[in-house]
């Protein structure tokens, strides 16, 4: 009886009529993880998809026009990293972008080396821009997602020239709220340092061993 059973399993895992050969290469062809492979295939199609829609924004982004030539803007600087043009809609004489050459749709999706380069320009172009419009100073501004007002969904710092008494931020004579010193401030404070702790994967990639938490 038991050999009978053992039989007929033996049949439906081997059917009559299958060569050795097609047997072999059946087992061949179901080898491979089929978890490791429907993975990738995902990871793929989803890269690709990343990649198609930065595309469909790169054709309609007016900043990623302008870096291709097929916009004018006035430039006022260029390298291989960012470009500082002029802003078309001033908020003061001499009001300038600098935006970087590849596609990010916001600061926080920017690489931080992306950020470094734009940044490392700022002391150099504001110098030029101050003398250039006879400006002592300047606010230095992100407009970081739409409630912020950014407009243009391509990540750029403005630089806005500025001289006394020129009214140009009616938030500034508003009065401000001190702090709360009680449990409000300290309790800030406990939940953006909590963001702010590294990932295993930031501290492995760091080259400095200080810039991560001891975890003893």
């Amino acid at each position: 009886m038991e050999a009978r059973r053992l039989a007929i399993l033996c049949s439906h895992l081997r059917p009559i009529g299958f060569s050795p050969d097609h047997s072999s290469s059946l087992r061949l062809q179901v080898s491979g993880s089929p978890c490791t492979s429907s993975s990738s295939s995902s990871s793929d199609r989803g890269n690709r998809l990343r990649d198609t829609q930065k595309e469909k924004w790169q054709d309609v982004c007016i900043f990623c026009k302008i870096i291709r030539g097929e916009s004018h803007a006035f430039k006022l600087y260029e390298d291989d990293f960012c470009i500082c043009i002029l802003d078309t809609n001033p908020l003061s004489h001499g009001h300038s972008l600098i935006i970087p050459k590849s596609h990010f749709p916001s600061l926080d999706a920017t690489p931080p080396s992306v950020v470094a380069a734009m940044c490392s320009k700022v002391p150099f172009l504001s110098n030029a821009i101050k003398k250039a419009t006879g400006c002592d100073s300047f606010n230095l501004l992100v407009n970081n997602g739409r409630a912020a007002g950014q407009v243009i969904f391509h990540t750029h710092i403005h630089i806005i020239p500025r001289k006394a008494r020129d009214c140009l931020w009616t938030s500034e004579s508003l009065q401000r709220r001190p702090l709360n010193l009680d449990g409000e401030a300290s309790q800030l404070v406990a939940r953006v340092q909590e963001q702010l702790l590294p990932s295993e994967e930031i501290c492995n990639d760091s080259k400095s061993q200080d810039f991560c938490p001891s975890k003893d």
